[in-house]
């Protein structure tokens, strides 16, 4: 299997000119393109859980001088949208008891210490669908929710796809779901569909097909 990482949206992050992404209120440059290196001050973990720690932080806002932050610490994570040949994708419903409902999502799940993203993704789509991908393209990343949680989501489009034997966690019931690409779009408009990574990820490979039918003769 080939897995090829590139794609349209590999840089997508970046794209915000450098006087926006940085303001005056950053204390210095950090070293990633587009990344700022906060100045910060009396840094405390309140909390360390299973999947998540809380980090309490002191952050100076230029002028606007000191002020407390309460963070949500994550390991990062990657989301898959298999796109089959016949235009249709495939989703999974399961169980989300931090909202006490049953979601529609793309194959996701968390990065482990050390992993690439690119082959975790391929690692989740095998475990949660039984797919095997043989082109995994760039999405993008996602952040959930940036104002406290400091999580960050790489996506991706799966495609040249063939079907295997799902592995999922033994905590998890997953129901397959498989739709055309285009009845998933009108659910992200209407609601049906609200989980973020998916909502994004179903625009972004939307626009990729599209620049990809432009293109051909």
């Amino acid at each position: 299997m080939s897995l090829q990482g590139k794609g349209r949206y590999r840089e997508l992050y970046y794209l915000v000119p450098d006087d926006r992404s940085c303001p005056g209120t950053i204390a210095a440059r950090g070293g990633e393109r587009g990344k700022c290196h906060v100045e910060t001050r009396n840094r405390t973990m309140l909390f360390k859980g299973l999947v998540v720690d809380v980090e309490q932080v002191e952050v100076r806002i230029g002028s606007k001088g000191w002020h407390v932050f309460q963070v949500v610490r994550h390991p990062g994570g990657v989301g898959v949208l298999p796109l089959h040949n016949d235009g249709t994708v495939t989703l999974i419903r399961q169980l989300r008891p931090a909202v006490d409902r049953f979601l529609l999502e793309i194959p996701a799940g968390r990065i482990d210490p050390g992993e690439d993203p690119l082959h975790c993704g391929a690692r989740e789509l095998v475990e949660e669908t039984g797919l095997l991908a043989s082109r995994m393209e760039s999405l993008g990343v996602v952040h959930s929710s940036p104002g406290v949680f400091d999580e960050k989501i790489h996506l991706f489009l799966a495609t040249g796809l063939v079907q295997g034997d799902a592995d999922p966690e033994h905590y998890e019931e997953i129901e397959v779901v498989r739709v055309p690409l285009e009845e998933a779009l009108r659910m992200a408009v209407a609601g049906g569909i609200t989980d973020s990574k998916t909502m994004v990820s179903l625009f972004r490979a939307f626009h990729v097909q599209q620049g990809m039918s432009a293109a051909a003769p």
